[in-house]
């Protein structure tokens, strides 16, 4: 009987920037484009990005996307978050690469001021 390959999942390198390209597509400084799956449960906030390569359209404004519940824009911070162009913040909750699929799920930290 022959063995089956051994797969591993590895912590991945975060991106530094993501930017909003078009609804529910973001692009890395690297070009790669991350899917948002956006996950509300009652005490957070939660979004998983799927780095997966998708043909990108047009670039669109902020101002065209209409209301949207993400930041148009995260920047890696020290400390494993993300800053939003919102100046929310999301703490790394887990990033691996399994293959060829690569999972960041971010979580929303609460707001100082509120806690």
């Amino acid at each position: 009987m022959g063995e089956l390959p051994f797969f591993r999942a590895h912590t991945a390198l975060h991106p530094d920037h993501l930017w909003i390209w078009e609804k529910a597509v973001y692009v890395d400084e690297n070009q790669r484009t991350w899917l948002p799956v956006t996950i509300e449960i009652e005490s957070s906030l939660q979004v998983l990005m799927r780095q997966e390569d998708v043909p990108l359209g047009d670039p669109v404004c902020p101002s065209q996307l209409g209301p949207y519940l993400l930041p148009v824009m995260w920047q890696l911070y020290p400390g494993r978050r993300y800053r939003g162009s919102d100046s929310s913040f999301w703490r790394i909750v887990y990033h691996i690469e399994f293959g060829d699929t690569e999972d960041m799920l971010l979580e929303q930290m609460p707001d100082p001021e509120y806690e």
